[in-house]
């Protein structure tokens, strides 16, 4: 079988970096969210607030195309690495003031993130690694901190 790969484009910046997907150890998560990402998405993605470097964007609605329920706990972390991307549903009502569902794909940049928000501590599945190009998109990514909200292109290849 061969490498499922993720291609992870920050428009703006024209920066394209690509991630090899854990099909070893988050087999379930890739191959639904690989399937998911066949067609490419575009989204806007916005600076994490409380987990260090990280952006974070929602699937959007014609990607939603499963039930994220169904989606297993699978090589979970609540402290990610450089590089590392991460899958995480919240249903909906589940936090108090946020009655809409989270279909979360977050990407880890750099060192020192963790996965802590409103809730506490969030185990997220961990199901890729940015594996060529991660100083570029880092610093691109780490843009969107001070300059907010930035387009971002995903696609499985």
């Amino acid at each position: 079988m061969s490498e499922k790969t993720l291609e992870l484009t920050l428009v703006e910046a024209g920066v394209t970096a690509r991630a090899t997907m854990f099909t070893d150890l988050a087999p379930e998560t890739c191959r639904i969210l690989g399937e998911a990402l066949k067609t490419p998405v575009t989204v806007k993605t916005v600076h994490a607030m409380f987990a260090g470097p990280e952006i974070m964007t929602g699937l959007p609605a014609e990607a939603q195309t499963f039930d994220p329920t169904a989606i297993p706990n699978e090589n979970q972390t609540c402290f990610p690495g450089a590089g590392e991307i991460l899958w995480y549903y919240q249903g909906r009502n589940a936090m108090k003031g946020l009655p809409e569902e989270l279909w979360e794909i977050g990407i880890f940049y750099g060192t020192g993130g963790r996965t802590f928000g409103p809730l506490g501590w969030t185990p997220v599945n961990i199901f890729a690694q940015i594996t060529d190009g991660l100083d570029a998109f880092a610093e691109a990514a780490a843009a969107t901190r001070t300059e907010g909200l930035k387009t971002l292109r995903i696609e499985c290849k």
